[in-house]
């Protein structure tokens, strides 16, 4: 039963890690424990922690503490993570095929680069205009786009505290717009920056936090919704930088 535990726990830790709802991964974890036999398990999770402690019919108990660390969004590798759950729950499936399973999840690729970044280009061009921005203006958020991509892929790479890695992008995208409108492509920053900021917006973090509060996970709640507000903060914090360092170059 340890071998099948540790398979539970591994899969739990990396759904919290792709953006699960902590009550969903709770009763996730729940029933997989009672596929394997538990006569009951007592499930805590918050955003940062797991305690699973399973109690088996030869009166065995097994107990195990996960940290959680980087909580970021993956819904396509959160998909798979659920589908192998739930064959877990209806297949008799060894702690082996298990593993082989969640290693192919761990080591496939979603999207490429590229595909990464004409997102973050698409999403930027398209609220810059929504906001009602012209062309320039769109192109501009473009490029801004791609490259606020790759300071985030720096940063990841780097292990830099996520909301310090939002406050860095804001004042970088603050930035890269005046430099758009030195340069004469746009007359005012304000749409290329608008445009660019809605990607750091975080929207997802916001809605889990709510979800889990309605959800009754008062903590995991309050957790996501203070970290989606120092994470609004910090972007806000950037631009006022900017505007503090640089705010001379606009008039």
């Amino acid at each position: 039963m340890r071998k099948k535990f540790d398979c539970i726990m591994d899969i739990g830790e990396q759904m919290l890690i792709c953006g699960a709802e902590v009550h969903r991964v709770e009763d996730s974890v729940n029933r997989m424990c009672a596929a394997f036999g538990a006569e009951r398990s007592d499930v805590f999770i918050i955003t940062s922690s797991m305690v699973v402690t399973v109690h088996m019919p030869d009166e065995s108990v097994y107990t195990q503490t996960r940290r959680i660390k980087g909580i970021g969004t993956d819904i396509e590798r959160l998909h798979e993570l659920n589908e192998l759950s739930r064959e877990i729950c209806s297949e008799n499936m060894t702690p082996e095929q298990i593993r082989a399973r969640f290693k192919d999840i761990l080591n496939s690729r979603t999207y490429p680069l590229w595909v990464e970044c004409l997102a973050y280009m698409a999403v930027a061009g398209a609220f810059a205009v929504f906001f009602g921005g012209g062309l320039a203006d769109a192109a501009v958020a473009l490029v801004i786009g791609c490259l606020i991509r790759f300071i985030v892929l720096v940063a990841d790479k780097a292990s830099m505290n996520k909301i310090f890695t939002k406050f860095l992008c804001s004042f970088a995208v603050s930035a890269l717009a005046l430099l758009g409108m030195k340069l004469g492509f746009i007359d005012s920053i304000d749409k290329a920056v608008i445009g660019n900021i809605m990607l750091l917006i975080p929207g997802v973090g916001l809605t889990n936090g709510l979800r889990d509060l309605f959800a009754g996970d008062s903590i995991a709640g309050l957790l996501r919704l203070i970290e989606a507000v120092l994470t609004a903060l910090a972007i806000a914090a950037g631009y006022f930088l900017f505007v503090v360092t640089m705010g001379g170059a606009l008039r």
